[in-house]
């Protein structure tokens, strides 16, 4: 029987100040990451939009959407996960190469310029390994599995026929491929039989590959040579990605079970990530912003949790890093099965929902869920000793959300990723006094849809009331969504 959908929570009430209670508020003073100084505490997180051109070149579809969120002025604002590896990987922008630097340094500057030089730009980085699409059975038997005496063994024993012990393995692969998960799953062995089911992806304990065994000793070097051409490009910073389902939250994890020293002990799982750290710090210097974005909770089975991320912070903090921004979930463990010819999309399992929760979560709803890991964590520092900012996000969408958090010491600052993809003006509206004004997110998770087909993200909101024909409003390949929300002035009434 499948589960009713449950139902939506409704978005809490806000109260939006006047212009003179928001000159007063804690979220629009300034606060200090390391060498540069933020104008005010608010913070758009990295969002993938998909608008890089297969290379991962910077197009001018990057420029309007990075230029319309700068628009809003927020205090700091971080461009998309980037990849740090010379190696195609779609229409995500990278910075694996001196050759995408023009465009990159065109990117800063449309920041600097539709932001009147308010808004800190800083540029998240990452590492991934590979992840193939599921495939079709008859695919998988015929292109990617190697029967061996143990398949023979199983398969024996599994349809008591003996025949299969020397029947050549093009027999095997006929009769196995449309044979039903009984017989695979007597047949195959556990990693096999996922790759059949999700696709093939890699893992940093698949260090019978050379090329995994092998990461401590690249990673460090294609991270810091990815921060230096950010600094060359003329971002404020870069964060470091060390979170959901990518490379080095994966050495984070208790699940990472590496013999070699990078591995098993906490101690072991923190290594690379202090030695990526240290090779970034050594390359850019001490008066170049770096931080990191890690997991407060890892939310699966056998996996890291906020003790865990207490400890990393600590850590993180000591190694010199001007900022820790906390999230939350997001892993390929947990993920829903994809269908045949997709690949597997870390946000639809349990830890996917509480990395982007939606108003059907649970009666709290997604509303400041991420918070108490945030608090957990700056409370541990200070009482270390270290002044490390702190970023907290997820589900916080009004002036008074925010201001409590800053007020109680939850954290030092609030980032908003779904709300500002509402509304990128909606700090700059609050600011203003004209809160009343903002277009607030539903938390359906529109965008996280499209995000998972790779198509270019947008917000269903932006297109209420709004009709294509006729006008010369960018739209997406598909000519149905508008590309860009839709513009503010303060100047209008």
């Amino acid at each position: 029987m499948t589960a009713r959908p449950r139902k939506p929570v409704p978005l809490p009430e806000a109260r939006w100040p006047t212009a003179a209670e928001a000159a007063g508020a804690r979220l629009f003073t300034p606060v200090q990451l390391g060498p540069i100084q933020a104008r005010e505490r608010t913070w758009v997180p990295a969002m993938v939009p998909w608008r890089a051109d297969e290379d991962g070149t910077v197009t001018a579809e990057n420029l309007d959407w990075y230029g319309r969120f700068a628009r809003g002025r927020p205090g700091v604002l971080v461009a998309e996960a980037t990849g740090i590896r010379d190696i195609a990987s779609g229409p995500l922008m990278r910075i694996s190469h001196d050759r995408f630097l023009p465009g990159l340094e065109t990117l800063v500057q449309r920041v600097r310029d539709e932001s009147a030089g308010h808004t800190r730009f800083l540029i998240q980085i990452i590492d991934f390994l590979s992840v193939r699409r599921r495939p079709e059975p008859r695919t998988f038997f015929e292109r990617y599995w190697q029967p061996g005496p143990e398949h023979r063994e199983r398969l024996t024993a599994f349809t008591e026929d003996d025949r299969w012990l020397d029947a050549p393995d093009e027999v095997l692969r006929a009769w196995l491929a449309p044979a039903g998960i009984d017989a695979w799953s007597a047949t195959l062995t556990e990693r096999e039989l996922r790759d059949l089911e999700y696709g093939y992806r890699e893992g940093v304990n698949d260090t019978h590959l050379p090329h995994v065994e092998e990461l401590p000793r690249v990673l460090p070097r294609l991270f810091a040579d990815a921060a230096d051409r950010a600094r060359r490009a003329g971002f404020d910073g870069v964060e470091l990605h060390f979170a959901h389902a990518y490379t080095m939250a994966s050495f984070l994890s208790r699940t990472n079970m590496r013999e070699d020293g990078y591995g098993g002990s906490r101690e072991g799982r923190v290594r690379l990530a202090l030695e990526v750290i240290e090779a970034v710090r050594e390359r850019v210097g001490d008066g170049y912003c770096v931080g990191t974005r890690f997991l407060g909770d890892e939310v699966i089975e056998g996996g890291s949790r906020i003790d865990d991320a207490v400890w990393y912070a600590e850590r993180f903090a000591g190694a010199g890093l001007d900022f820790l921004s906390v999230s939350k979930g997001g892993k390929f463990d947990d993920a829903k099965q994809p269908r045949v010819g997709h690949a597997v999309y870390p946000y639809t399992g349990p830890s996917g929902h509480e990395c982007m929760p939606t108003v059907r979560i649970d009666e709290a709803g997604p509303f400041g869920r991420n918070v108490a890991l945030a608090a957990s964590i700056r409370a541990a520092l200070r009482a270390a000793g270290h002044a490390t900012p702190i970023v907290t996000a997820g589900g916080i969408c009004t002036f008074e959300q925010a201001e409590a958090i800053l007020a109680r010491g939850a954290a030092d600052i609030v980032g908003s990723a779904r709300q500002a993809l509402a509304d990128p003006d909606w700090f700059r509206k609050v600011r203003l006094g004209r809160g009343d004004e903002v277009r607030r997110c539903v938390f359906t998770n529109y965008c996280e849809g499209l995000d998972q087909m790779h198509k270019q993200v947008t917000c269903k909101l932006w297109d209420k009331d709004f009709d294509a024909t006729g006008t010369d409003v960018a739209l997406s390949h598909d000519g149905r969504r508008r590309l860009l929300p839709p513009p503010w002035s303060p100047d209008t009434t």
